[in-house]
């Protein structure tokens, strides 16, 4: 039977997966991207405004009242602040120069519009007031830091509506109030008459608020005639005035200028030519000029916003535990200094002060007298050999006149040497870490030290080493190796944390080391700073900051700052005391010979660099102290330059005329040496009670040690009384026992000698019997022979047992 042919089975079709090309990988991964990326943002938007929802259609509001009801001349008016001395006169007005100076677009030159834009706000002719992007990282920051702003996206619109109208406050509620305020003057006022109210408000540094007061301020001419280069050394300051300070970092100007007409030349502002011309170009200051100094105005300027600075709850540091931690401290500081800065000049406070102006004229008089045959001066016309002066009123620890250099036609700005030039102190800082420390640990102006050379040591002034001296010579005389030793002794970090206890803002990381005892820092210290320590000497060790504050108030009379200074103490009291005596004897018999007052008692130091490039002298009475250094701005040698000349000269010429025959009160006095007296004499007499105990413990000891040698003896005679007892008894029975024997053999001799004698007796007897007997006598019958018998038996017997008894 056929079979049927089988079909043959089919295979089912395999559908392959097709292969995604790497440009569907891409797309898709950019999708997801997006989509995740838009999905955080609604989270950050919905985050947003959940916690901050409410408040922002207030700030809104508020904004776009206060814009609406705005004008021009808001941006040109301001309040002026006035400063008064300690009688109440008027001797300052803080005044922003922007209405002297105001300047329309028209007349802004392009290149300083061009610089400006291209630095500060790249898009400002394109955005409404704001930069999105760059406020959006502004504001994850902001999430990121609770609240805190850490983060800057503010363009040309937003810093002209926080100089205008915000406080200086860092929080997101003035941050997103900025906005708002921006994005309303946008709306109410072009971009032309933005940057004219730009222009105008800006802050410059040293005192100059808008780029027409810059450019007289600095180059003494309208910004319409200044050249390329000048203005883009300008349009650097703005972005970080202490930074950019041409006074003070002309190097960081001149950078940052650089950066300016790169980026100009990069955008086409510039061609090539101009800008190889304009960075090649050497800016020199020639300023405006003004008729009389202005270190009083300056001074009171800065003590103001460290006032308000504190007031606002600002902590000062003097030292940090690393370069960043100081970075972002000073970063802190300069925004919020310079915050205050433009508050002090438009906002109309009424600052009073402790400024005594009869003396500010006296120290400036004496100054200028003194160094009055120095001539020469620099290419911007400024004296080169200066000084400066600080003096406080040892009652409220205020300063109440300081000289930051010498007299003359000034120029728009003036460096305040006082307190903003730091110098190397020499030997005058040896009483602050060296000598009233090392009195705090038991050494006192008689302790006698060694004034010799010695390996890695330092050399005396002269060459001449003493030997051993009192440690008050060494003072008086200023001796080298021995402030060097004590130095070391201290340890740097102890002596150094005096410095900064009293706020020396100066003291590096490289200073901790014995050269500082002479002086040798890294940088230096200010006359403001050493008036201020050894006002706290005088003032019995308490340090108290120096201001010339005494209260300020505002526009409408209400106090915003106090008269109260907070005190420290730095010092042991009787240190002080002791260091007082110490420097009175400094100007009595020391280096500062020649310099005592006429009716009132005074002590102080002399100082002098090893280069005689800065030279010092510091000192006080008990009403004033006042400190005093000499030396050339860019530091080179004076060869007559000591503490005791032109510093010291400068001093007492000062100080003499403060001080009248009235004024005779003495320095609180430490009688150590009675003090010493005293503690030896308690050490006397306690030695002596020590000694009176050893001796009675002594005498104690020797009646126990007699005692028990007697006991001992006692003990050694009863042994041996014992011991020749027993032996007298061994004796005694051996003698017994002899005696005994010698009884023994003499009774048995004399018992055989008494029987043997018995014996014959009775032999005798018998004998005698039997004579009788035979001799036929009629005597005895035989029973008288039997009992005569018996009883000599038993003799015997009696006799052998006596002497076994025996």
């Amino acid at each position: 039977m056929k079979t049927k042919p089988q079909k043959a089975k089919q295979k089912k079709p395999v559908h392959k997966k097709k292969k995604k090309s790497p440009g569907q990988v891409i797309k898709l991964t950019l999708q997801l991207a997006l989509l995740l990326f838009l999905l955080v943002i609604a989270a950050g938007m919905f985050y947003f405004y959940k916690t901050y929802g409410k408040t922002l259609f207030q700030i809104q509001a508020e904004a776009k009242d206060v814009v609406s009801t705005s004008t021009k001349d808001d941006f040109r008016s301001s309040l002026t602040s006035l400063v008064y001395d300690t009688e109440g006169e008027l001797i300052a007005s803080l005044k922003a120069d922007k209405d002297v100076y105001y300047i329309e677009y028209k007349d802004i030159p392009a290149n300083a519009i061009n610089a400006m834009v291209v630095t500060e706000d790249k898009k400002f002719m394109e955005h409404d007031g704001i930069d999105y992007l760059a406020n959006i990282r502004a504001a994850i920051a902001l999430i990121k830091n609770k609240g805190e702003i850490k983060q800057g996206a503010s363009t040309i619109t937003q810093q002209l509506a926080r100089n205008i109208f915000l406080t200086h406050e860092v929080t997101y509620e003035r941050k997103i109030e900025e906005i708002f305020i921006a994005q309303e003057l946008e709306k109410k006022y072009s971009k032309q008459e933005i940057l004219e109210f730009y222009f105008n408000n800006i802050y410059f540094a040293n005192g100059h608020y808008g780029i027409q007061a810059a450019a007289y301020g600095y180059f003494g001419k309208s910004v319409t005639r200044l050249s390329l280069s000048q203005t883009a050394f300008l349009c650097a300051i703005p972005n970080s005035p202490n930074r950019y300070n041409p006074i003070t970092n002309m190097e960081n100007t001149l950078e940052r200028r650089d950066r300016i007409l790169n980026q100009m030349l990069e955008d086409d502002k510039i061609n090539l030519l101009e800008y190889r011309k304009a960075i090649n170009e050497d800016i020199e200051l020639q300023p405006s000029k003004k008729n009389k100094e202005n270190y009083v105005e300056t001074y009171v300027s800065y003590s103001a916003i460290r006032a308000l600075m504190e007031n606002q709850g600002f902590e000062f540091r003097v030292s940090f535990s690393s370069e960043k931690e100081k970075e972002v401290y000073e970063d802190e500081y300069n925004k919020l200094y310079y915050s205050l800065q433009k508050e002090l000049y438009r906002n109309g406070y009424r600052i009073y002060t402790s400024i005594d102006l009869k003396k500010q004229k006296l120290l400036q008089a004496s100054l200028d007298q003194t160094l009055q045959d120095f001539t020469e001066m620099n290419g911007e016309g400024v004296f080169e050999l200066q000084g400066a002066a600080v003096s406080i009123d040892n009652d409220t620890g205020r300063v109440i006149a300081i000289v930051g250099g010498r007299s003359q036609e000034f120029p728009g700005y003036t460096l305040n040497r006082a307190y903003q030039s730091y110098r190397q102190p020499g030997s005058s800082i040896k009483p602050l870490i060296v000598y009233t420390p090392a009195l705090e640990r038991d050494y006192t102006p008689d302790s006698v030290v060694r004034d010799e050379r010695f390996e890695g040591g330092p050399r005396n002034s002269g060459g001449s080493y003493a030997g051993e001296m009192k440690l008050s010579r060494a003072i008086e005389l200023s001796k080298n190796t021995i402030a060097w030793r004590l130095f070391e002794e201290l340890t740097p970090e102890v002596g150094l944390s005096y410095l900064l206890d009293m706020n020396f803002a100066k003291i590096d990381k490289n200073d901790y080391y014995p050269a500082a005892s002479l002086g040798g820092f890294t940088v230096g210290v200010s006359p403001l700073e050493m008036a201020s320590a050894y006002a706290a000497i005088e003032n019995d060790g308490y340090y108290r900051h120096p201001t010339c504050i005494v209260k300020i108030m505002d526009s409408e009379g209400n106090e915003i700052v106090g008269e109260k200074i907070p005190t420290k103490q730095v010092y042991e009291t009787n240190a002080a005391r002791i260091m007082t005596e110490a420097l009175i004897g400094v100007i009595k018999n020391g280096t500062g010979k020649g310099l005592g007052l006429t009716h009132t008692i005074s002590a102080g130091k002399t100082g002098t660099t090893d280069d005689k490039k800065d030279g010092w002298f510091v000192g006080y009475t008990p009403y004033y102290t006042t400190s005093v250094w000499v030396g050339y701005d860019i530091p080179k040698t004076l060869e007559d330059l000591k503490g005791s000349s032109y510093p010291g000269t400068i001093w007492r010429s000062y100080m003499e005329q403060i001080h009248n025959s009235s004024m005779t009160d003495t320095f609180e006095t430490y009688d150590w040496r009675a003090v010493i007296k005293e503690e030896q004499e308690k050490e006397d007499e306690q030695a002596e009670r020590e000694q009176e105990r050893e001796v009675t413990n002594e005498m104690e000891q020797e009646i126990e040690q007699e005692a028990e040698r007697e006991i001992g003896q006692e003990d050694e005679q009863g042994v041996e009384r014992e011991i020749g007892q027993e032996d007298e008894q061994g004796a005694k029975q051996e003698i017994e026992q002899e005696v005994e024997q010698e009884i023994e053999q003499e009774d048995g001799q004399g018992v055989e000698q008494e029987i043997g004698h018995e014996a014959e007796q009775e032999q005798e007897t018998e004998n005698e019997i039997r004579q009788e007997e035979t001799a036929g006598s009629d005597i005895s019958d035989t029973s008288d022979t039997e009992d005569m018998e018996e009883e000599l038996l038993m003799q015997e017997i009696e006799l052998q047992e006596e002497s076994e008894t025996d």
